[in-house]
Order: C-alpha cells, then sequence, then structure tokens
C-alpha cells in the first residue's frame, strides 16, 4: 500500500469536515490500514463511515488486498494534537514531563503551552496543621512527555 495515497484520501475525507483531524495512520505489513481520528465535538459513528467509504472507494479490491479500520482514540491513549488539549479544556489531566508529574484540570491551551491548576494540603507557614492551596503549572508542548485524560467516576 501506498502511505502517501493512503494519507492524500482521508485527508481529502477529513476536508469535508472543518471539526475531523487526523490523529494517526499506520499501514503494517500486511496492508492492515489503521486510521485514528478526532474532532472538536467528538467524531459520530456516521463520520468514521463516511472517512472509511472514501478511502475504501478509490481502491480496487483486484489490485490490493487490505483491511480498513477508522477508529476514533481510545481514552486510555495520550493526547498527541494540540486541538485535544482544546477539547479536553476544564477536565483533569495526568501529564508527564521528563523531571515531574503533574494531575490537574486543564484550565489553558494555546499553540505553545497548557495551564494546569491543582489543590494541594501543605504544613502552614506557622503552627500546625496544614492548609490547602491552590497549584497551577505552565507547561510547553515541547516539554510534555505523555498527557492523559484522567476518568473520574
Amino acid at each position: 500500500m501506498d502511505y502517501t495515497k493512503v494519507k492524500d484520501l482521508v485527508d481529502e475525507a477529513l476536508a469535508l469536515n472543518d471539526s475531523l483531524y487526523l490523529i494517526d495512520l499506520t499501514i503494517s505489513a500486511n496492508n492492515k490500514i489503521q486510521v485514528t481520528v478526532d474532532g472538536d465535538n467528538g467524531v459520530p459513528l456516521s463520520e468514521c463511515i463516511r472517512i472509511s467509504r472514501s478511502v475504501d472507494g478509490n481502491f480496487d479490491r483486484e489490485e490490493e488486498d487490505f483491511s480498513l479500520e477508522v477508529t476514533t482514540p481510545d481514552i486510555a491513549h495520550p493526547l498527541k494534537d494540540k486541538r485535544q488539549y482544546l477539547k479536553n479544556i476544564n477536565r483533569i489531566l495526568k501529564v508527564k514531563t521528563l523531571e515531574e508529574e503533574f494531575e490537574g484540570t486543564l484550565v489553558e491551551a494555546d499553540e505553545n503551552k497548557i495551564v494546569l491548576n491543582w489543590k494541594a494540603r501543605e504544613p502552614k507557614p506557622i503552627g500546625k496543621g496544614k492548609v490547602t492551596v491552590q497549584k497551577s503549572v505552565t507547561l510547553d508542548y515541547k516539554d510534555i512527555k505523555e498527557a492523559k485524560v484522567k476518568i473520574v467516576f
């Protein structure tokens, strides 16, 4: 399978809906095509079907044997695209950098960075006991090794 041709077909299908974007595209040695797409407002099943048909319809199954799977990102997988951060504002993220790990509410995301807020218990400056304080960290995307949405039940 020609990766460039498949990518162009996926991009063409995604162009019909501005809220959708490509997260991952892989083609295995045995021609299993896996396309992962996400959307600013989620991805309806009908859009996955439309993208699949758009790609599948441009190949002749008599000439090339392949399987095609169009999916949305699994909640267990890390965020890969900046647009995924935007759609997860006000959700709790677990973020790993090379030096530290943070868990907090994503309150801001732009082209270069994200901002997390959380509450922490710290010793009182004077006397015994602890006090709850508001913490915040700003992280550049280049410093983020992995970020996942935390599921809260």
